[in-house]
C-alpha cells in the first residue's frame, strides 16, 4: 500500500470524515485488519479563514505548501487536500513538492462523466461558488458546466457552512434551504448537484434529493484508495 499525505484541518469536522472514509473504503477492500496508510497535518483554520477573508491567497497557499513539503519529508508519495476552497492554491502546493496532488475537481468530474451529466448544481463555499479556479477546470478538463446560486442563495449556502458545519452544527432549518436551492435548480434544469464543500455531506444525506449527488468528499477519498492500492513501481534491475 502506498502512503497518502492528508492536508487537513479545513474544517476538522470535514478532515475525521476523511480520515473515517480512508480506512473504512481500505478494509472493504482488503478485508481483515487492514487500514489506510496515511500520514495527517491538521492546520488552524482559524488563520486560513482570516487569510480567506482578506484575499491573501498567497499567505493561506504558503501555510498548506509548507504542510505539504512536511507530509512529503515524512513519508507521503502523494498529497490530499482535505477542502474544496483551498484547492484555489493547488498549484502553490504542487510548485512547492515533488509527490502527486489528487485534485478534487477531478474525481469529481469524472464522476459526474461516468454518469452521462454535463450540467449540475455547485453548493460550496461563496469562494468555490463566485471564483474561476473550480468552475474553469471542471469545464476545460471535462466539459462540465456547473450552474451557480443566486446571490442571496450563495449567502445562505456559505453561512450556514461557516457559521454551523465547520462547528458541527447541524439544522433541520437549514438542512431545508439547502433542499429548497437544489430543488429550484433542478426545475430549472440542473441534472445533477455537487456537495462542493467537504461539510456539506454533514447535512445532506444521500435519498434526500432526486437529483443525482457527487459527494465531492467521499470521491476524493475513493480517488485515494484508488491510488493508495494501485501496485506498487517495481525498481528495474540495474544490470550487472
Amino acid at each position: 500500500m502506498r502512503t497518502i499525505g492528508l492536508i487537513g484541518g479545513m474544517s476538522w469536522e470535514s478532515s475525521a470524515i476523511y480520515y473515517r472514509l480512508l480506512n473504512e473504503q481500505v478494509r472493504h477492500r482488503l478485508g481483515g485488519l487492514h487500514s489506510a496508510q496515511c500520514l495527517l497535518y491538521s492546520v488552524d483554520f482559524a488563520d486560513i479563514e482570516q487569510r480567506q477573508r482578506t484575499g491573501d491567497w498567497d499567505g493561506a497557499g504558503q501555510i498548506l505548501a509548507t504542510a505539504g513539503q512536511s507530509l512529503q519529508r515524512a513519508g507521503a508519495e502523494a498529497l490530499l487536500l482535505c477542502t474544496n476552497t483551498m484547492h484555489k492554491v493547488a498549484d502553490q502546493i504542487s510548485s512547492a513538492t515533488t509527490i502527486p496532488l489528487l485534485h478534487i475537481v477531478d474525481a469529481t468530474a469524472q464522476a459526474i462523466q461516468r454518469a452521462g451529466l454535463n450540467r449540475v448544481l455547485l453548493l460550496a463555499t461563496r469562494f468555490t461558488m463566485e471564483q474561476a479556479f473550480y468552475r474553469e477546470r471542471m469545464q476545460r478538463l471535462f466539459g462540465v458546466e456547473l450552474l451557480i446560486p443566486d446571490a442571496a442563495e450563495r449567502e445562505d449556502i456559505h453561512r450556514i457552512i461557516y457559521q454551523e458545519l465547520c462547528l458541527g452544527v447541524v439544522r433541520p432549518e437549514s438542512k431545508q434551504r439547502y433542499l429548497e436551492i437544489i430543488q429550484r435548480h433542478g426545475e430549472a434544469g440542473g441534472q445533477g448537484v455537487i456537495l462542493g464543500c467537504t461539510e456539506i455531506t454533514m447535512l445532506i444525506q444521500p435519498g434526500d434529493t432526486r437529483l443525482p449527488q457527487f459527494d465531492s468528499t467521499a470521491l476524493h477519498a475513493q480517488a485515494a484508495v484508488d491510488w493508495m492500492l494501485q501496485p506498487m513501481p517495481q525498481a528495474t534491475p540495474s544490470a550487472g
